[in-house]
């Protein structure tokens, strides 16, 4: 049985780091990653057109290296929270969740029973594809699976107290970009606004037993006020398309200006 790397690390109070995989479509991604220090990958199946069998793919060449596979469903439809967990993912984020309704949903498609109504999958990649007594699997895979939801508006935000209290969600993950957004201040993710919005949830989170994410902000000196004020040890950190793109913009402009020279 392969354990969820992210579950004890956060059950141990570290803060865990990640990397969208927004471009890459090889296996490889994985060790990489990996190898660069990331704790997650977070696939995100929002907005890119990433075929499922590629995520299944990347998901179990995660699975077992140290870098636990976390996919990000395009909504909160049954479908696709199903294919991405049968087919490798130790956890799932979910976008745009407003109210305590859609979280109990969320549960209710992703967790075993008793917690949830989740279909029964054998031959699972999390347990090298061995036969395992039914409970015996059912007990694992939910401990093992991580369950975050997006707060990415001012009325998620209002209604965090509700989506923290709800059993079986193990994360809330404030979007930082898109409630900006909403709120008439784009990108500026270290705003007071923000920040008020963040500690909100951090209380809602402290009450219930909840780990608190910050997504869409990436720079150092806000990442960790969140961690230092808000005690949050989620972070989406980066992309694979920033990287490329940045790295190839320094490396044509290095170039470029030795030629001139």
């Amino acid at each position: 049985m392969i354990t969820n790397p992210l579950v004890k690390k956060l059950a141990a109070s570290q803060t865990v780091l990640g990397v969208a995989v927004r471009q890459a479509r090889t296996v490889d991604v994985a060790r990489i990653m990996k190898t660069a220090g990331y704790d997650f990958l977070f696939i995100d199946t929002e907005h890119t057109p990433v075929p499922a069998d590629v995520v299944s793919q990347i998901c179990q060449a995660a699975l077992g290296t140290g870098i636990a596979p976390i996919v990000r469903t395009p909504n909160l439809e049954r479908v696709h929270a199903i294919h991405a967990l049968d087919s490798g993912a130790q956890g799932l984020v979910f976008p745009h969740v407003e109210n305590a309704d859609e979280a109990r949903h969320i549960v209710d498609i992703c967790r075993y029973a008793p917690i949830g109504h989740r279909s029964m999958a054998y031959g699972l990649p999390h347990v090298e594809f061995a036969s395992h007594a039914p409970r015996e699997l059912m007990d694992f895979i939910n401990r093992e699976t991580l369950i975050a939801v997006m707060l990415e508006t001012p009325q998620a935000i209002e209604q965090c107290e509700a989506i923290a209290a709800v059993p079986g969600i193990d994360i809330l993950h404030v979007g930082t970009q898109d409630l900006s957004a909403e709120m008439g201040i784009p990108g500026e993710v270290g705003a007071d606004s923000i920040a008020q919005a963040i500690a909100r949830v951090s209380r809602a989170c402290s009450a219930h037993g909840k780990v608190l994410g910050v997504g869409g902000c990436y720079e150092p000196e806000f990442i960790q006020r969140y961690v230092n004020e808000a005690q949050a040890r989620f972070f989406v950190v980066g992309s694979d398309l920033g990287y490329l793109l940045g790295a190839a913009r320094a490396q044509v402009s290095k170039v470029r200006s030795s030629l001139e020279k």
